[in-house]
C-alpha cells in the first residue's frame, strides 16, 4: 500500500466513523462558524450566480449554503457517509476522487476544493485535483482550493512542550516540507504556507488572484475555548478579515484559500 493509499483508507474510516465534519464547521467550536461565514463571504464576494462543484464538499454544509443563495451546486465526495447527508441535506451528491472527476469539460462556472488539497502528500497528486477542478470549470470560472496552514500545523505539534536540541526530525518535516508528524490521528497528507498554495495553483495553470486566510489569527482562540461569546466571535471575524491578505499573518489562520480563474 503506498502513502497515498493509506490515507485514502484512513480518510474513510476517520470521517465515516470517527468525526462528524459537518459539526466541524457549525457546533463544534466557535472557530467552526467563523471559518463557515468567512468562507462564505470570500465565496459570495466574488460569484453571485451559476452551477457550483462542491469537492470534497463533506456533508454538503457549504454547499447546502450557497443551495439557499440561489446557486445550483453538486456535491463529489470519497466518504459515503459524507454523501448520505448531503443527500439528506437536499443535495444533489455522489461518490468520487478530487483526481478523477466523473464530469464533462466546462460543466460547472465555479469549483470549491475545500478539503482534497490536504489530504493529498504529493505535490503531483494535488495539481492533478486542481487541474481536474480546472477542466471541469468554464474558461474565465472560479476556483476556490483550500489548504490547512504549516504555521499553525508546526505550533500544535510543538507549542506548550519543552524545546528539545536538536529539533527532532518529525519537527523539521512539518516546518520545512509540510509532513505530517507520524501517528496523527487527522488523515492530513500536506500543510500550505500561503506562498506554497500561490504557487502549486499557478503552476497547475490557473491565474491566482490572491491567496487569503480564512479564521485569522484569532480562530485558534476560539477552537480552544469554550462557551465563547458573540463579542468575541465578531471580534475575530474583524480581524479575521483585517488580516486575510496580510503576507505572514495570513498563515496564521488554520485554512488558506486561494481564489483562482480558469484560464479562457
Amino acid at each position: 500500500m503506498t502513502a497515498q493509499e493509506s490515507i485514502d483508507a484512513r480518510i474513510l474510516s476517520y470521517y465515516g466513523e470517527l468525526f462528524d465534519e459537518g459539526a466541524r464547521v457549525t457546533t463544534r467550536s466557535a472557530q467552526g462558524p467563523v471559518e463557515f461565514a468567512r468562507t462564505q463571504e470570500i465565496i459570495l464576494e466574488r460569484v453571485s450566480a451559476g452551477r457550483v462543484l462542491d469537492i470534497g464538499g463533506g456533508a454538503g454544509v457549504h454547499a447546502r449554503a450557497l443551495q439557499s443563495a440561489g446557486f445550483e451546486v453538486e456535491v463529489i465526495d470519497p466518504v459515503p457517509r459524507h454523501v448520505g447527508q448531503a443527500r439528506a441535506a437536499g443535495l444533489s451528491a455522489r461518490i468520487g476522487d478530487a483526481r478523477a472527476l466523473p464530469f464533462q469539460d466546462a460543466e460547472f462556472d465555479t469549483a470549491l476544493v475545500l478539503g482534497p488539497l490536504y489530504h493529498l502528500a504529493a505535490r503531483e497528486d494535488r495539481q492533478l485535483a486542481l487541474r481536474e477542478a480546472a477542466r471541469v470549470v468554464r474558461p474565465d470560472g472560479l476556483i476556490f482550493a483550500a489548504g490547512l496552514s504549516r504555521f499553525i500545523a508546526f505550533g500544535k505539534t510543538t507549542l506548550a512542550r519543552g524545546i528539545p536540541d536538536p529539533y527532532p526530525d518529525e519537527w523539521v518535516a512539518v516546518a520545512a516540507r509540510g509532513e505530517p508528524a507520524a501517528g496523527m490521528r487527522f488523515p492530513a497528507g500536506h500543510f500550505h504556507t500561503a506562498e506554497e498554495l500561490d504557487e502549486e495553483a499557478r503552476s497547475s495553470g490557473l491565474e491566482v488572484e490572491a491567496v487569503l486566510g480564512v479564521e485569522g489569527p484569532a480562530g485558534s482562540l476560539l477552537e480552544s475555548l469554550e462557551g465563547a461569546g458573540e463579542e468575541l466571535v465578531q471580534a475575530a471575524l474583524t480581524v479575521a478579515r483585517a488580516a486575510a491578505s496580510v503576507p505572514g499573518v495570513r498563515d496564521m489562520s488554520a485554512h488558506l484559500i486561494a481564489v483562482a480563474r480558469v484560464r479562457s
